[in-house]
């Protein structure tokens, strides 16, 4: 149609470009489209009509001025693209000019399409080099926002780069990280793939494979494609392509349909009710151009006259194949003639089907910034008339220029553009949920928003039905999550998401799912048994409580018991011979000394602290000392008293009982000495054992000095030892009742008990330390208290006839 100033278009309504074979010997023909008829669009191309006519009479926007317009069919192939383009610039003006207007003889003033990506980047290269601008209704490669490479390129609808982001998040929101991805073998599919699994890639999703086609391809290419989804594990399939690349695809499919897949959509095909006439797609979930109303446009596309479908070879075609009868007679034998009965109201078909205006309002604001642009640049306000100039020649930058500053509201719908073109990003999330009649519809379920802040732009406020009706998000996944407790190891050879879940070692924890690395637990901390969680380790020590420390307690006290009985009867019998003898006094030390060495061994049990470690081992080198210092004088006694009896002797003028009490004292005050500087230096303290055992604390006491410990245990190993020479020296003196003998017996006792005891010290673990200097404590105690007392208190007791001096000192 004609005009002042003409818009052009740009869609395929058909589906293939006729091939054509070069002999080189006449001449080629014009490259023309064939096939399939796409009812949905010509709904497009005359929804680019409908706004073009509505414009024409408005007496609002570019008033006295006539839009006219040049629509041509691309069938989505780059060569009638290109063509169309050239048609576009120059019209078919049958006139050569030669002037100064030769560039401007059928320039149209700006153009609206494609419907793909590839068509429209040819068109674009071209229109751009005379700066005419394109604004696509269906274009949504990344690429074309570059203004580099495309200067004169504006759009309605969002790039993939928003459609890619919202699908990656789709697919994580429902935690599916194992999915397939099929795409056009075309710019839309192949950069908006790009796009996807880049942003899949950082959401942690993995791809099972990738598969591309095109509606071009041999039917062996796209079945092999489908036998790949048929054979896949992954049940979540991401499809971004074409809608008449789709349709070949879900054909072939549909031969042989696969196990239930879950498909996710990208907005080309997803609304496209021929796709939703796939049974087994049922379910679907994508991305869609946000749903409209456009007054007035279904009575446009329902209003066609006989005539006017007679003078459009598009709208002929379109007739004929709707109610299969030709218009044009001896075309279709096999057809009927159409006998002027045919109402196009009664129809229904992706023409007439108005319910989903979605990609026509992305047409019909196209030609609404158009027609804006050029009013900005042909229309003055003066005194509030608005009077435009038909007959003003425009350089194209100007509507450029105009383009690029567009803003207004149409039917509610914001348009503008951003720098680069775009619009802003809006998408509803739709879902294909069969109706009450068994029918799939298009469903509405949340939106994707750009412009919101970041974490909000994704929402879905409805239920959502998926793969065979079902109410239950299907898995997607090439692994199992790993629960708390365990860590991810990937298989070798496999994407990321393919893994085993490892228990974490010992002494680690993971306290979330999926959880790549276990992590240890602090210091006094300990992993639960599902090692999900660290617990404080529990704390060990000798408690009283316990069955063994009990055992030791009441062994304890018996023997203090046993010592205070031992001091009572030789108390009550002081006076005996068998009493007197070898000092009663060192007698009564050493079973005062005895008993602190069987109470001190109660020190060593309970929760250490810095008293209570001070405490136990100086109390028991200090009593023990003292101890074996009484056994020692008392070894001297019994040689000193045999010495005394030879002629001339007067040794126990030198070992009196003054003497005895000195050397007692001396031995003592030398290990409290040694005490004493081992307290002031480096004292014992309680401390935490974190190194024996990992899953629990053992409280103890640390020595401080090792060497102060050590000089402790040597000095009365020191005596001991002397003791032990000396008993041993006096063991045949000649007497019926020599005390050395006894001695020598309870020293052997007491060195083999503390021989023992050092390797059983050093190699326990734990508290079992501390019951093993105990039980050596009460066993030399026990020794010396049996050894040397038990057979005096039998025969005190028993036996009172051997209890006088006579038979003492009888001599065998």
């Amino acid at each position: 149609m004609d005009g002042d100033f003409v818009i052009g278009g740009a869609f395929f309504i058909h589906y293939k470009m006729q091939t054509l074979f070069h002999n080189y010997t006449t001449e080629p023909e014009l490259p023309r489209c064939i096939g399939s008829f796409d009812a949905r669009e010509l709904r497009f191309s005359r929804t680019m009509i409908f706004a073009i006519k509505e414009i024409n009479n408005s007496t609002e926007l570019l008033p006295g001025i006539r839009l006219g317009y040049q629509i041509y069919d691309t069938c989505g192939a780059v060569p009638i693209a290109v063509h169309v383009a050239f048609q576009l610039l120059n019209g078919q003006d049958p006139l050569f000019y030669k002037d100064s207007n030769c560039s401007q003889s059928g320039m149209v003033m700006a153009a609206v399409g494609d419907s793909g990506s590839t068509p429209t980047i040819s068109i674009s290269r071209l229109m751009g080099s005379f700066n005419i601008p394109l604004v696509s209704h269906f274009a949504t490669c990344a690429c074309l926002s570059d203004k580099k490479e495309y200067p004169t390129f504006f759009r309605t609808i969002p790039s993939d780069d928003f459609q890619a982001d919202a699908l990656a998040k789709l697919v994580k929101y429902f935690g599916w990280t194992w999915i397939g991805a099929v795409h056009s073998d075309s710019d839309y599919g192949n950069n908006g793939m790009a796009s996807f699994l880049k942003t899949a890639n950082r959401e942690g999703i993995c791809v099972e494979y990738i598969e591309s086609f095109y509606r071009t391809d041999t039917p062996s290419k796209i079945k092999k494609v489908a036998d790949v989804i048929r054979r896949s594990s992954a049940v979540v399939v991401v499809a971004f392509a074409a809608d008449g690349d789709m349709k070949f695809l879900l054909e072939e499919l549909a031969r042989d349909p696969p196990p239930p897949r879950q498909w996710i959509g990208s907005e080309s095909w997803v609304t496209d009710q021929l796709s939703m006439s796939f049974s087994f797609c049922a379910g679907t979930i994508g991305v869609a151009i946000q749903q409209s109303v456009i007054p007035g446009l279904r009575e446009f596309l329902l209003d066609l006259s006989p005539s006017e479908v007679a003078a459009s070879s598009v709208l002929t075609e379109f007739w004929e194949e709707v109610f299969n009868c030709s218009l044009r007679k001896n075309t279709y034998l096999y057809r009927r003639e159409c006998n002027g009965t045919e109402d196009i109201r009664t129809v229904e078909s992706l023409y007439t089907d108005t319910s989903q205006l979605r990609i026509s309002n992305m047409v019909y604001k196209a030609v609404y910034a158009i027609a804006h642009a050029i009013h900005n640049a042909a229309c003055q306000n003066t005194n509030g008339l608005t009077k435009c100039n038909k007959n003003m020649n425009f350089d194209p930058k100007k509507i450029v220029a105009e383009l690029k500053k567009v803003k207004f509201i149409q039917n509610g719908y914001n348009v503008s553009f951003k720098a680069n073109g775009d619009p802003v990003a809006f998408y509803e999330l739709v879902n294909w949920q069969k109706s009450d009649s068994g029918e799939i519809e298009l469903v509405t379920v949340g939106y994707y928003d750009a412009s919101l802040p970041v974490g909000q732009e994704f929402r879905i406020f409805r239920n959502l039905t998926w793969l065979d009706g079902g109410t239950q998000v299907p898995v997607s996944v090439c692994s199992q999550s790993c629960p708390p407790g365990t860590r991810k190891v990937l298989q070798k050879g496999q994407p990321i998401c393919c893994y085993d879940c490892t228990p974490c070692p010992e002494g680690e924890i993971s306290n979330q799912t999926d959880s790549p690395d276990c992590f240890h637990c602090p210091k006094e901390f300990w992993p639960n048994a599902k090692k999900d969680v660290c617990i404080p380790k529990p704390v060990e020590f000798l408690s009283f409580n316990e069955v063994l420390s009990v055992i030791l307690v009441a062994f304890s006290i018996s023997g203090a018991c046993l010592t205070t009985i031992t001091g009572i009867i030789f108390f009550k019998h002081r006076m005996t011979p068998i009493v007197r003898a070898n000092n009663s006094e060192l007698s009564f030390l050493l079973l005062f000394s005895l008993a602190l060495c069987f109470l001190c061994s109660l020190t060593f049990i309970g929760a250490p602290s810095e008293w209570s470690c001070m405490l136990r081992h100086t109390a028991f080198g200090i009593t023990f000392v003292l101890c074996i210092s009484c056994v020692l004088g008392k070894t001297i006694v019994v040689l000193m008293a045999f010495k005394a009896t030879l002629p001339g002797s007067n040794a126990m003028k030198w070992f009196g009982p003054p003497q005895q009490r000195i050397t007692v004292v001396s031995f003592t005050f030398i290990q409290v000495l040694i005490c004493t500087v081992w307290l002031v230096l480096s004292p014992p303290f309680p401390v935490k054992n974190l190194s024996t055992y990992k899953e629990k604390i053992i409280l103890e006491c640390a020595l401080g000095s090792v060497v102060g410990f050590w000089a402790v245990l040597g000095y009365i190993g020191l005596l001991a030892l002397f003791c032990f020479v000396l008993a041993i020296l006096a063991r045949k003196l000649p007497d019926n009742f020599n005390e050395a003998k006894l001695i020598t017996f309870s020293m052997l006792i007491f060195c083999a008990v503390w021989i023992t005891f050092i390797p059983a010290y050093v190699s326990s673990p734990g508290k079992f330390t501390v019951a093993v200097e105990i039980f050596a404590i009460l066993a030399s105690s026990f020794g010396l208290v049996l050894c040397i007392f038990a057979p005096k208190c039998f025969i005190i007791l028993f036996q009172p006839e051997k209890n006088t001096k006579k038979y003492l000192m009888n001599k065998n």
